[in-house]
């Protein structure tokens, strides 16, 4: 970590428990830092950050485009496709471009020149300022199947040096999305709701962070008096425990609101600067336990 400012991710196995509160008032309440937006099927940390004068870029991806006056008919290129993006019909390959994965394969393997690639929107990438912290958002275009390409660009922004702590908002679940935005972070915080769903859920990601042999800790987000299985989750499993939120209509009020609790209220300001010190010591002390 000593060429790179620290990188914390945060997930969850569904929508809805709580990641984007916990890593939006995690970045408001370090000061200086970047936020990245990785939710790009419905990303809404910009809803709060309100980031001022925000740019905007396209993401495309390659995709094959086949001239069917230059095939030959020879089916190399629907042979070679692993993800079964080209098929023959009508003494030409046909191209569904929905599944295509951009390798490039068929155009390089194609004996008579008849594929070559062009680019394809498919999604944005958003920047701007709010406050001290530098805001990111990635937008997956309506209809495409895969937020990976936008994701990596989202990624790309993280700054090679540097202090400031970088925020991954992951998208939920466990799947591919996920573990790209998680790939190169130092630290993960798993949110989890007080519910046996939340359990189920925080066990998804738990499993993924093992495979994946990242640090990580979990955040308890509406915390009530009684049975909390997410806790008892974390207790039988040896999960760090980083912090618990309290379910409180206060901090409902202002998240409803698009306010940064960090920002708005004293105590909840504490309350995440408390966790983001926490976090802090555990990535350190894994780094230390690693070299």
């Amino acid at each position: 970590m000593a060429d790179k400012p620290l990188t914390v991710a945060v997930l969850s196995g569904k929508g809805g428990t709580g990641k984007t509160l916990v890593s939006v008032n995690l970045a408001a309440a370090a000061g200086e830092a970047v936020y990245l937006d990785c939710d790009v099927e419905e990303p809404n940390g910009h809803l709060f950050f309100k980031p001022e004068k925000p740019g905007e870029e396209t993401v495309a991806v390659k995709i094959p485009q086949i001239d069917t006056d230059l095939c030959t008919g020879c089916r190399k290129c629907v042979e070679f496709c692993a993800f079964h993006a080209l098929a023959f019909a009508d003494n030409h390959p046909m191209l569904f471009d929905e599944v295509c994965h951009s390798c490039g394969g068929c155009a390089l393997l194609c004996p008579a020149g008849a594929i070559r690639e062009m680019d394809k929107a498919v999604g944005t990438v958003s920047s701007g300022r709010s406050g001290h912290v530098d805001v990111f958002t990635g937008r997956l275009n309506i209809g495409e199947a895969s937020g990976i390409p936008v994701i990596k660009r989202l990624l790309g922004k993280i700054p090679s040096g540097g202090e400031s702590p970088v925020f991954i908002d992951c998208p939920p679940g466990s799947a591919c999305a996920v573990m790209e935005s998680i790939r190169d972070a130092d630290f993960c915080v798993l949110v989890a709701e007080p519910t046996v769903f939340g359990a189920h859920n925080l066990a998804m990601v738990y499993e993924l962070v093992t495979l994946f042999h990242k640090p990580f800790g979990a955040v308890l987000n509406k915390c009530q008096e009684g049975e909390n299985p997410s806790e008892a989750f974390c207790l039988e499993h040896q999960v760090p425990i980083l912090g618990r939120i309290p379910f409180d209509p206060e901090l409902g009020a202002l998240n409803s609101e698009g306010n940064i609790a960090a920002r708005e209220n004293q105590r909840y300001r504490e309350l995440f600067g408390s966790l983001l010190e926490r976090i802090g010591k555990e990535a350190q002390h894994e780094a230390a336990s690693d070299s």
